[in-house]
């Protein structure tokens, strides 16, 4: 008798009640983004959604150079763009499944908002 309930017991198994949800919910907003085919990345294609008003929100890594970081400063005050700078350009990257990259725009208003949101909760 002892033994059936010693196997029962190891058979038992405490299954996780909670799916792993990622601590950072704005690299998981931005994965959301890129699954929906609304964000551009690399300096020249952020650069050209800025220009042409598709960009609602920019992020650009914070270990990017100086002058990347002025760039699409001076950029999205001219052209009037939320800008922030955020994360490292391996982990906006991962975000994204592609390697690393130092800038992106998300091209979604509504999808923009929620980021602007988890960015300011930071």
């Amino acid at each position: 008798m002892k033994i059936m309930k010693k196997q029962q017991n190891q058979t038992r198994r405490k299954l996780p009640t909670q799916n792993k949800v990622s601590k950072d919910k704005v690299l998981s907003m931005i994965g959301l983004a890129v699954r929906a085919g609304k964000v551009v990345s690399g300096e020249f294609s952020t650069e050209k959604a800025i220009q042409t008003g598709k960009a609602a929100v920019v992020i650009v890594a914070g270990d990017a150079s100086d002058n990347t970081k002025k760039k699409f400063t001076d950029k999205c005050n001219f052209y009037c763009i939320p800008f922030h700078i955020y994360g490292t350009k391996e982990s906006l990257g991962h975000a994204m499944g592609k390697e690393e990259r130092a800038s992106l725009a998300i091209e979604d208003i509504s999808l923009g908002q929620e980021i602007l949101k988890r960015l300011e909760d930071c």
